[in-house]
């Protein structure tokens, strides 16, 4: 009898030892995938900060660098008057110069018809760059131009017809021209001018204003 009793105690004794070593090695498993996962945070963590870090090098270097093949005009120069008639402007597009009191809409706004130079004027006022193309403008061109006015508050697009340019990218007394959506000019035209130092009135609204509608 006792030695049956200590039998049973053995294997009690035996089957505790055997649980403890099973939680033992679970611990040690989870601490060492907790592990591995935070290591993969905290690494893709700094990837993602890296990125960030040279994203906004690059908008600073852009936003320094000259844009190749850009004009420009003295805006101390254009007139900023708000006017209830029509404009001869000496560009075209315009880039400044007296304007309607109304600015158009150019919180990423695309715009299939063409809009008023008065009213679209007011926008680069505010600090908005205005992208135009003419009929020769691929269609696919027009289409990622789009997506990226899209994505752009103070921005805004729309067919120029009799423009000199196939793609042209204005703003207060700034304009580039372009044969595509992809001229890295693009991107630097907008880092460089959208709100940027030459807005006469920065941080004047975007919407609001007329819709073209």
């Amino acid at each position: 009898m006792a030695s049956r009793t200590n039998d049973r105690r053995a294997r009690i004794e035996e089957m505790r030892r055997a649980e403890q070593a099973r939680e033992r090695r679970g611990r040690i498993i989870t601490i060492a995938i907790s592990g591995v996962v935070v290591a993969g945070l905290v690494g893709f963590g700094v990837f993602v900060l890296n990125k960030e870090s040279e994203k906004k090098d690059q908008q600073v270097a852009e936003a320094k660098a000259p844009v190749t093949g850009e004009k420009s005009w003295d805006a101390k120069k254009l007139g900023r008057n708000h006017v209830a008639k029509a404009v001869t402007y000496p560009m075209k597009p315009p880039v400044g110069g007296d304007h309607n009191q109304v600015w158009m809409n150019c919180n990423g706004d695309v715009y299939t018809e063409p809009v008023p130079d008065v009213n679209a004027v007011h926008s680069l006022e505010h600090g908005a760059v205005w992208v135009t193309y003419n009929d020769k403008a691929p269609a696919g061109e027009v289409s990622k131009l789009a997506d990226k006015v899209k994505k752009t508050p103070y921005t805004m697009m729309s067919p120029v017809k009799d423009q000199a340019g196939t793609i042209m990218i204005s703003a207060w007394g700034k304009q580039v021209t372009v044969d595509s959506a992809s001229d890295k000019r693009v991107s630097q035209f907008f880092t460089k001018y959208v709100q940027g130092p030459q807005t006469p009135e920065p941080g004047a609204a975007c919407t609001n204003g007329l819709s073209g509608k």
